[in-house]
């Protein structure tokens, strides 16, 4: 069964990615999902500190983020690289790979310029969908106030037609 059209598949052999998380285990786990997938090049730092150094060397095409690891974590490190202007790699694409699916964390990290959230643990499926999103369906990087990241989704909430929901998040 293939899991891709060969258009995808394709365009996903020339990309680079860097996988971010401080468990050798989820990082090797993270690796075979991709190489399954035919990413090109997969890069892997086990702390936030390692990830700018690695961001600022390689420019990879997407972030694949663990929230929570000692010293930087991944809300310390969408804080350092959305910062237009300072951080060169500023408009990188970020997924929040992660065992953490507390509201309050997935609400941070779209606050913060996450493109994408994902839970641990993760399906070829699920990591090839974001992958599909980011790479084949970008949306432009916007600063609003204090906010720098990937415009929101327009949704059904934001028709005047749409039922009400309770679970839409608005961004400020």
């Amino acid at each position: 069964m293939q899991i891709a059209d060969p258009a995808t598949l394709e365009m996903l052999r020339g990309k680079q990615v860097l996988v971010v998380d401080d468990d050798g285990a989820s990082r090797r786990v993270v690796r075979a999902l991709l190489a399954g997938l035919g990413i090109g090049r997969v890069i892997e730092a086990p702390d936030g500190k390692t990830a700018i150094e690695a961001i600022l060397a390689s420019a990879p095409d997407l972030v694949l983020l663990d929230w929570q690891m000692p010293g930087l974590d991944g809300a310390g490190l969408l804080r350092w690289v959305r910062h237009p202007g300072v951080f060169p790699h500023c408009d990188v694409p970020i997924v929040v790979l992660t065992g953490h699916g507390e509201r309050s964390c997935v609400t941070e990290a779209i606050r913060l310029g996450a493109h994408e959230y994902l839970l641990k643990p993760v399906s070829t499926q699920a990591l090839l969908a974001r992958l599909v999103a980011v790479f084949c369906h970008p949306r432009p990087m916007v600063q609003r106030g204090g906010f720098y990241g990937p415009q929101p989704r327009q949704t059904s909430a934001f028709r005047p037609d749409a039922p009400a929901r309770r679970d839409t998040l608005f961004l400020n």
